[in-house]
């Protein structure tokens, strides 16, 4: 028997291999969860029938643990514990989310992978990886180029993510290159060659311009060490590349402005690459403010899986396109905000360490996995500088570093461990142990993920299941319950309660609010969970209690945890006009309310001054209370800081038709109908606009295009589609 368990061993090992083809579309977030929870499973598995084949007296590399160049996953890994002991929630640090799943588990199984890998590599053992990769790394990016050619866009495969993809295959890639160079020939040559090709197109298509970035890096480095060394052919065909690829980009930038305009992503979303650009100047904004928030926990940082804490502190919508982000889009600044400055370095000697290997194989005369893995490092870094690492692509890093410091270093013997003969005995219940684990690490996070999906999915067909499903999810009591409220207030807020009556409604709206109050909690340093808490409250069904109490402590600390962020200070300011608006019209009591709403935007703007709806809400407050003065004021900083954004647009369109100023209405009527086009109420509002302002001709232009595109909308204004009418009758 042990003869087949140690056969086994080694493919269990290149097993992860496969993970970027794994997908289940029964699992919420079904590209990560399902790569997530095998990888936790194979990695008990393996480190089972490791402790059964140790203490049963097979040989592995021991003497490799003794190089100083192997020590520093491990390193990392009790950095990471520590610092995540002394951070803000360990619980949260260990699990990290489903979404996620790159908590300290993660970081324990990888590190446990890079170990059991470098005790067992062999030559065997290295082709056969490398040669698992090239064909897994090619399928994915046949897949995606298959993807685009059907549905275009950005591709992200079958890892869900067009940056993920493009990570994934920037490491791949330099395994597959090996592979053609010296581990192929004849056919399987050719194929590997073609792998490369579908690789190289596919990142291109991902339009993930940090990958391409660090490929372009990895060329040039590479045209100018062949520039410099190596033979006198060598040296010119390196020069003479060197220099075209030099013009190449000159031309680029030259026509850059032209180029943006390009209808293919690779090109324009690189050529648009500016200070200017929104996503740049949302990362260096957020860059800035990270390196503020490391310099406040410099030594171990925050721990492991709490960047959102950092991120919310700082959050300003003015500057910042997501509304909620748990990474700061590079892996550097990353591991110093989670553990500290020495996780950093720690991080850069772990990238570091495959120049060692590189070096070591350019000595011993393999000039191609010198190069493949020098290029690897430097793909790897310049590209986690704009990005982060899924299970995917971490593992195959580790996994290459772990082979490469094998075979490149010193000729290592294989040995045994001697150990008494009751330990092989004892080996066993230890495994099947190791193997029970899966259950609570794999299995019941699975189920957690699946009824989670199954209550999405039964929202509004079958509320009674999906209340049910998100109970039942519930009661597995996984480290799925953030995102169960998350899931929950988003179905509750976005749809049920505009959809559903009734019990339907009063059961949707208990489920939602229980899940969140428990885990506002448990995670009390949760802004988001407190934010989304106060507003579920506000949205109770006609005849439920709040609790005004449990209403004030969410708000405070949405409000403390993330003070830039409008929706807590709306939903404070909401509460006062709805309690105003109790009041008789005209009455002192309505007009204190609106003013205390008023307070609250004012002390909200000096926050952020430069936020355009907030100016628009002032604007209809002060309005309504009869500072007209004010209330122009107010909508022309709103129209002056006015950025794209529908909700804006709207409320803007709201304020200018109240004050029947035609004309700022038309405008704001014109950015809701692009940004949402097929908003017919918006566009028979702008008909109604361009009447009254003067310009029916336009106004029966858009009459005749919605009798075409919806017609029953005419019906909601009668009076106007009499006078309509009568003009079209009146110009024939």
């Amino acid at each position: 028997m042990m003869k087949y368990i140690e056969r086994i061993y080694p493919w269990l090992l290149i097993s992860p291999v496969v993970l970027p083809i794994i997908i289940w579309g029964g699992l919420i977030y079904p590209y990560l969860v399902p790569k997530t929870l095998l990888f936790y499973a194979l990695s008990l598995i393996s480190i089972a029938i490791f402790a059964i084949l140790v203490a049963h007296g097979s040989s592995f590399y021991w003497e490799r643990l003794f190089r100083p160049t192997s020590w520093t996953p491990l390193t990392l890994l009790a950095l990471a514990y520590i610092a995540s002991f002394f951070g803000i929630d360990f619980y949260r640090s260990f699990w990290s989310l489903l979404v996620r799943g790159d908590g300290l588990l993660m970081l324990t199984f990888s590190v446990s992978s890079f170990y059991l890998i470098l005790l067992s590599t062999d030559r065997l053992f290295f082709t056969r990886l490398l040669r698992a990769i090239s064909i897994i790394g090619g399928i994915v990016a046949v897949y995606g180029i298959g993807e685009w050619l059907f549905g275009g866009g950005r591709v992200g495969s079958l890892l869900g993510n067009a940056a993920f993809f493009a990570g994934y295959l920037g490491i791949a890639l330099f395994a597959t290159f090996a592979t053609a160079r010296e581990l192929a020939s004849g056919y399987w040559q050719r194929l590997a060659y073609t792998a490369i090709g579908a690789e190289l197109i596919a990142i291109l298509l991902t339009a993930t311009r940090g990958t391409i970035l660090a490929l372009g890096v990895a060329l040039l480095l590479a045209l100018v060490y062949g520039a410099l060394t190596g033979n006198s052919s060598r040296r010119a065909w390196s020069g003479g590349a060197l220099m075209v690829l030099i013009v190449v980009g000159g031309l680029f930038v030259l026509f850059r402005s032209s180029l943006v305009q390009i209808p293919f992503e690779p090109i324009s979303r690189i050529a648009s690459i500016s200070t200017n650009d929104t996503d740049v100047a949302s990362r260096l904004f957020i860059w800035k403010n990270m390196l503020g928030e490391i310099k406040q926990h410099p030594v171990l940082g925050v721990g492991a899986e709490h960047i959102d804490v950092l991120f919310n502190t700082f959050y300003n919508p003015t500057q910042i396109q997501e509304q909620w982000f748990d990474r700061s889009h590079n892996a550097f600044l990353d591991y110093a905000a989670q553990y500290g400055i020495g996780g950093l370095l720690l991080y850069l000697i772990l990238i570091g360490s495959f120049f060692i290997a590189a070096y070591r194989f350019r000595k011993n005369g393999t000039y191609t996995y010198a190069t493949a893995f020098a290029l690897l490092a430097v793909v790897y870094a310049v590209q986690n500088f704009f990005v982060f690492d899924t299970i995917s692509s971490f593992w195959l890093f580790l996994a290459l570093l772990s082979m490469a410091l094998a075979i490149s270093g010193s000729e290592a013997i294989r040995e045994p461990l001697s150990f008494p003969v009751w330990t092989r005995a004892l080996s066993w219940p230890f495994a099947l142990f190791l193997v029970f684990l899966i259950i609570p690490v794999s299995v019941r996070p699975a189920l957690a993920a699946y009824d989670l999906s199954q209550a999405y999915l039964y929202q509004i067909s079958n509320p009674t299941l999906s209340v049910t499903m998100l109970s039942q999810g519930m009661a597995l009591r996984t480290y799925a319950g953030l995102e169960y409220g998350y899931q929950a207030y988003e179905m509750y807020s976005s749809t049920q309660r505009e959809t559903l009556t009734g019990e339907a409604l009063v059961s949707t709206y208990t489920a939602t609010k229980n899940i969140l109050i428990a885990n506002f909690e448990q995670y009390p340093y949760d802004a988001r969970t407190a934010l989304y808490l106060a507003h579920i409250l506000t949205l109770a069904p006609k005849g439920e209690s709040v609790s005004k109490g449990l209403l004030s402590e969410a708000l405070a600390r949405a409000i403390k945890g993330s003070p830039n962020r409008y929706q807590g200070w709306y939903v404070l300011a909401n509460l006062s006009i709805s309690n105003a608006n109790t009041y008789p019209a005209g009455s002192k009591k309505r007009f204190a309310g609106y003013a205390a709403a008023r307070n609250i935007l004012s002390r909200y703007l000096t926050l952020v001054p430069t936020l355009s709806e907030p100016h628009f809400v002032l604007a209809d407050l002060f309005y309504v209370s009869g500072d007209k003065t004010n209330a122009t004021k107010e909508a022309e900083k709103g129209k002056l800081f006015y950025k794209s954004s529908l909700t804006t647009a709207k409320r803007a369109v709201g304020y200018y038709e109240m004050t029947k100023n035609w004309a700022d209405a038309t405008f704001f009527l014109n950015k809701v109908i692009s940004l949402d086009p097929n908003n017919y109420t918006f566009q028979y509002d702008l008909a109604k606009v361009q009447y009254v302002n003067g310009n029916p001709k336009e106004a029966v232009r858009i009459v005749k295009a919605l009798r075409t595109k919806n017609p029953s909308i005419l019906s909601t204004d009668k009076n106007f589609l009499k006078a309509i009418t009568a003009y079209e009758a009146s110009k024939k």
